[in-house]
Formats: C-alpha cells, structure tokens, sequence
C-alpha cells in the first residue's frame, strides 16, 4: 500500500525474539478487525525479508533482541522515502527515550493493556488515513541525524550588518515569499532562505511543522483547538495563534501526545 489507505486492511509486520510476545500481539491485534498480521519475525534480518516481500504498513518492532537491536532495523528504515510507521514494544521503559531517538510512531511497554494498544492503533490508523507515510518519513529521516548536524544558528543579513541569531531563541517560522520571518520573544526577523531549507536544518524533537508555510516550538505550544469553522489553530505560549493545516493535524496531534505521555 502506498501513502495511505481509506477504511480497509492495515497489515502489520511483528518482529520479537520472543514467541510470547508475538502470540501475546497476535491475540491482541485479532480483537481489531482491521488489522492483519501480515507475518512475525524473530529478528531483524527475518524483518528485512518480510518488508521485502510485500507492503507492511505498521511494523511492531521489540528493541532489545539479540544479534541486532530493533533501533537498528528502525534507523535502516528511515532511509526509505515512505517507511511502514513503527512502533516499538519494549519490556523495558527505559527504552522510551531511544524509541523517540528515531521518531517511532509510538512505544508500547509490556504488559500493555487493551486500551494502551486501542490508543496506539487509533492513532497509527489516522495517520495513514490523512496520507502521512511521506511526511512521516521525512520526519523519520530527519530525526536520525546526528544531533550536532542541526543548526545551533542562523546568520541573519540586513543593511550593513550580519546578525547571529540563535537557534533556541526562535519561537516559531512562517514563510514570507522568498524568506522566512523568525519569531523571537520581542522581535521578528527576516532570513533570506526558504522555509524548506530551514526546516531540513532544524531539530524535529524541538519544532513541528503545523502549516505548509509555518513551524513551531513544540515547547511553545499552550494548546490545539479546534475553530467552529472546522479549522485548527495552535495557541503559543509567546500569545501568537497559527493555524494548522488537516496535511499535518495527525503528525502535530501525535507530536503532542507524546509529549504528554499520553
């Protein structure tokens, strides 16, 4: 399946060393009639063959399994230009940290409960739904960069002047033609550059992008609502409001679970 599906099958790919954990999955998953186990796999390189023979679109995926750890087999599918959304299922909540490492969709800790699952496969289903396997995937391929790839600054140029301006100090992008306006705490700035390409240089496990020509601080965010219009905007803590767009409602609302805890 491509990026996407309508109300039909979502096949999954089950990849544990442990058959417990797969038959425990496999009983779980069968209580929701739309998803399939496509096939399990006791390790990665099983994984691999299975991801080769047909589309999966969700992969469960255990981390710490020996000969290769599932971390591995997800940073090798970020290379992909619309990978299967992960999501891992770990014995161990510690874990939880190297699972956003590389933009997981979602962690399960075992022993999950139905409603944990019901929530994850919820939200798993909406993402596909909205056609969000591209830009998943560039989020995942962005969130495997090495941390000191991202910029830490930006060098500004105006009349007779360069100013640096630092990345943590920016609370939100928009695009503005050929530029891009940084929004500081007290002041706005302009940067000769594409919001395309400022993107691609910025941390994604410190901004969202919420609108094809705006991106914000997932710390500035105060709150998500939804408008008697039927569009959303995001509140900022800053007190600025910007909309968001149904292409990336899904990924934000994700973004902010997890961020919750939720």
């Amino acid at each position: 399946m491509k990026d996407g599906i309508s109300r039909g099958v979502i096949r999954a790919l089950v990849v544990d060393d442990e058959e417990p954990g797969r038959i425990n999955l496999r009983y779980a998953l069968a209580e929701h009639p739309r998803w399939h186990i496509a096939a399990e796999c006791d390790g990665a390189a099983a994984a691999r063959a299975a991801l080769a023979g047909g589309a999966i679109d969700v992969v469960f995926l255990d981390i710490q399994m020996p000969h290769e750890s599932g971390l591995t087999l997800a940073r090798e599918l970020a290379g992909q230009a619309e990978p299967p959304l992960i999501v891992f299922v770990t014995a161990h909540s510690s874990h939880a940290v190297d699972a956003f490492d590389v933009h997981a969709l979602d962690y399960l800790c075992k022993p999950f409960d139905d409603a944990r699952l019901a929530q994850t496969l919820a939200r798993a289903a909406a993402m596909l739904e909205q056609r969000q396997r591209a830009a998943y995937g560039a989020a995942l391929r962005a969130w495997s960069k090495p941390p000191n790839a991202y910029w830490r600054e930006v060098r500004v140029r105006s009349v007779g002047r360069i100013e640096c301006i630092r990345i943590d100090e920016v609370l939100w992008l928009q695009a503005a033609g050929n530029y891009v306006e940084l929004h500081l705490a007290s002041r706005q700035v302009l940067h000769r550059a594409p919001l395309r390409q400022v993107v691609a240089n910025l941390d994604p496990s410190q901004f969202v992008q919420v609108h094809r020509g705006a991106v914000v601080r997932t710390a500035q965010i105060a709150a998500l609502r939804r408008h008697d219009d039927g569009n959303h905007a995001v509140t900022l803590r800053c007190g600025d409001v910007v909309g968001v767009s149904e292409r990336y409602l899904a990924v934000l609302k994700a973004r902010l679970e997890n961020a919750s805890g939720g």
